[in-house]
């Protein structure tokens, strides 16, 4: 028998669209995502309540569900306050740099493009990293925010559902794995070059 890595979802998430002010424009976002109770329905289109601004570059079945290991919050909180933007006592609480998904236990190094999260009934597909953008930075509060999720790793990745159902915090999952041809990080690089062309 084979054994799979397993984690846990510790919190999920969803935002509304509203106004947020980038490089001194208003611009519609829906980054900014807020804890629910209890559980949730995941459908082919991501959570049940979960809105997403600029469709070209978020959500659809590829991009349904953005997930984020929690061990990365204190990590973003220290850049914060080196870059003046928080205090020490500040806390990032989860969904504030968009994610859906708050993960316990696995990180963008184990896993690959085509690898699986199985909770009990729903089965999500790891599809891409997450590409940072200019809302990114506004919300962080300084404008090497994206440059250093690339360079650090701590991108977070995209889900797509493979089998909906009902989702909730605490939940257990297991990583089965894909193909295994192209690892997360590998991938967020590979773009992140592209772009520099």
């Amino acid at each position: 028998m084979t054994e799979f890595q397993t984690g846990r979802v510790l919190s999920l998430q969803v935002g509304r669209v509203a106004p947020l002010l980038v490089g001194g424009r208003q611009r519609m976002s829906a980054i900014g995502k807020t804890p629910l109770a209890g559980s949730v329905e995941v459908g082919v289109l991501g959570l049940t309540g979960d809105e997403q601004a600029d469709l070209s570059v978020h959500g659809g079945l590829h991009k349904a569900v953005y997930a984020l290991p929690a061990e990365h919050l204190p990590w973003w909180q220290a850049q914060r306050q080196l870059h003046g933007v928080a205090l020490s006592e500040e806390a990032l609480v989860p969904g504030y740099l968009g994610e859906n998904l708050s993960l316990q236990g696995v990180r963008e190094a184990d896993l690959f493009i085509g690898d699986s999260l199985r909770c009990s009934e729903v089965v999500l597909r790891v599809t891409q990293p997450r590409e940072p953008c200019g809302k990114f930075n506004a919300v962080m509060g300084y404008d090497q925010a994206a440059k250093d999720m690339v360079q650090s790793g701590r991108c977070g990745f995209y889900l797509a559902v493979d089998r909906p159902g009902v989702l909730q915090a605490g939940a257990t999952f297991e990583v089965v794995p894909g193909p295994r041809a192209m690892g997360v990080l590998q991938a967020l690089q590979y773009k992140a070059r592209r772009h520099l062309l």
